[in-house]
């Protein structure tokens, strides 16, 4: 299992963290060519881009409203809604498909209780499909976080989940 730098959003008032944004925007003042980073240094702060990281990133960076979102909209790795502490990732590539990834997602989504695209109302867990991660061999995978899960049974995701509560 790999570890990685989780954000802790969900765990503090988001008002405690725009002192911070602040600094990565002076960082970059003026720069629009820093525009992904930025947000995405943002995003990590956050968890996602609500519209006033995305004025505050605008403002700071000379860049109109509009182009910083066209940016969040075009790239699916920013995102405008909260995400959970955990992103979980169920892959749905062929593969996957074939041997059970529907159903893999199905049983996720009911464990955590929320549907493709959602966030758990605590902010733990955030449920997403993808194409493929590269783990065809194992099929059915997922990825919670960067870990990936391959011959994924009911009995076995139950456990991995436990994992990151």
């Amino acid at each position: 299992m790999t570890t990685e730098k989780q954000c802790t959003c969900a765990e503090v008032n988001e008002d405690e963290l725009y002192p911070r944004l602040e600094e990565i925007v002076s960082r970059h003042r003026g720069k629009r060519e820093d525009l992904i980073m930025v947000l995405h240094e943002a995003q990590t702060l956050f968890g996602y881009l609500p519209r006033k990281v995305q004025e505050i990133v605008s403002a700071g960076l000379g860049v109109s409203l509009s182009e910083v979102h066209g940016v969040i909209s075009f790239y699916s790795f920013f995102s405008i809604v909260p995400k959970g502490r955990n992103s979980i990732k169920v892959c749905l590539g062929t593969a996957c498909y074939v041997r059970g990834g529907q159903q893999t997602l199905a049983k996720v989504g009911s464990e955590i209780g929320v549907k493709v695209g959602g966030t758990t109302d605590d902010r733990r867990y955030s449920l997403d499909v993808v194409r493929c991660i590269g783990a065809c061999g194992l099929a059915p995978a997922m990825l919670v976080n960067n870990d990936v899960y391959g011959r994924i049974k009911s009995t076995k995701l139950v456990e991995i989940l436990e994992q990151y509560k």
